[in-house]
């Protein structure tokens, strides 16, 4: 989008992408803030990458893992435009500004404070321009004892107790992928969306705020309702469910599938119909998952002696046909080549500054529409184009660059 924002010419759309001709610009790094804006990327949006000279989002320099670049910049910046700024400089500063004040959205997810020391405070830039959508991500939210601390995925886990539900029953662990820098970016998305329709009807953009605490809060909801009202905690199954039973990794002749039952219909089906065992189905201690979860240890173990004489394709060919679910016990290269994604034509490639890479496409599904996957950029790929755009003569935006301003 070119012009003020809210005007007409932000919902002229001119592809069936649904946020062409939105902008956004974006003070981002890590995880939390460039998924979101990876998303809204996707979905069409042009994403402005603000970033520092020289080191740009330090997330670039996490690993070297895509053939010398960073696995999680390269996960999470693919179709964003990049700009390498001097923000502690008057004219830096000016310059994003600048792109703010042409866009539809601005996003930082900057420590505590630092947004506002740059002169780039969400709430003074959202009275500035009232139909923009200001959003940020904090840690633990703009008030209460924690605003201030410095916040990173491991240690929201840890606060919020979800690393007590994690893990085996003598060792609490982290989740494998950081599900609370996910959790915020993914609301942060969604509350953008949201604001963006609102702005539709209203021509108002305003404030939106989440926090990685308040995010993954919210997803421990069943663990913490049975502890505000039994009070007490949800024990570590390891790769069992806490509440239902049987739900685990069970053996096989040939390693182990994991079995689902939801319900005591799915219960019966298993022992009586897929193990021909209806006297193990009607003992007193499993007819009711209440009953099973009672007698978790004896259940496991009388469903593991009938998964044991059968090989794990053999057990799931019988578990599909009578209904009741199951899953392999994958590794991530089992994801990478499985052919769930390969039969469904899940996989593109991206460009980045080393080369094609592999891209799954996005999860948000519009039937009959190709969502977009541009390239990773490089750090200030395109600070001499958007400098340009704002109106500045060539000569200008050199001076910029050799003055240390624009990277």
């Amino acid at each position: 989008m070119t012009g003020t924002p809210g005007t007409s010419s932000s919902l002229c759309f001119m592809s069936e992408l649904p946020l062409d001709g939105v902008t956004v610009v974006s003070l981002e790094q890590a995880v939390a803030a460039p998924l979101a804006t990876r998303h809204l990327a996707d979905l069409g949006a042009r994403v402005i990458k603000l970033e520092r000279i020289g080191e740009g989002d330090f997330a670039r320099n996490y690993d070297t893992a895509v053939d010398g670049m960073a696995s999680h910049f390269v996960w999470l910046n693919r179709g964003k435009e990049s700009i390498a700024l001097d923000l502690k400089s008057v004219d830096g500063v000016a310059i994003a500004r600048e792109l703010i004040a042409r866009a539809d959205v601005f996003v930082q997810n900057s420590a505590p404070g630092a947004a506002a020391r740059l002169g780039l405070d969400p709430a003074r830039l959202a009275q500035d321009h009232p139909a923009l959508v200001a959003a940020s991500i904090t840690g633990y939210g703009d008030a209460g004892p924690l605003r201030d601390r410095k916040a990173y995925d491991l240690l929201i886990q840890a606060e919020t107790g979800l690393v007590s539900l994690t893990g085996s029953p003598d060792e609490p662990a982290k989740t494998g992928v950081p599900v609370s820098d996910i959790a915020a970016g993914m609301y942060l998305a969604q509350s953008i969306l949201a604001a963006l329709l609102r702005r539709g009807r209203t021509g108002r953009g305003g404030i939106v705020d989440v926090s990685m605490f308040d995010a993954t809060a919210e997803w421990i909801g069943h663990p913490m309702y049975v502890q505000m009202h039994t009070g007490r905690q949800t024990p570590r199954h390891g790769l069992g469910h806490a509440a239902i039973v049987p739900y685990d990794s069970f053996p096989t002749v040939d390693g182990r599938l994991l079995i689902g039952v939801q319900n005591d219909r799915g219960w019966r089906t298993l022992m009586a119909d897929v193990f021909g065992r209806p006297d193990v189905a009607d003992d007193p201690r499993f007819v009711t998952n209440t009953d099973r979860v009672a007698h978790r240890p004896e259940c496991d173990a009388a469903v593991a002696a009938e998964t044991a004489r059968f090989s794990a394709a053999e057990l799931a060919s019988r578990l599909d046909a009578a209904g009741v679910p199951s899953a392999v016990l994958n590794d991530v290269a089992g994801l990478v080549d499985h052919p769930q994604l390969a039969e469904r034509d899940r996989w593109r490639t991206v460009g980045t500054p080393v080369g094609p890479v592999r891209a799954l496409l996005p999860p948000m599904g519009l039937r009959g529409v190709e969502l977009a996957m541009g390239d990773v950029p490089a750090l200030g790929e395109h600070s001499r184009a958007l400098l340009t755009e704002l109106g500045y003569p060539a000569t200008t935006s050199e001076e910029l660059i050799a003055a240390g301003v624009v990277g």
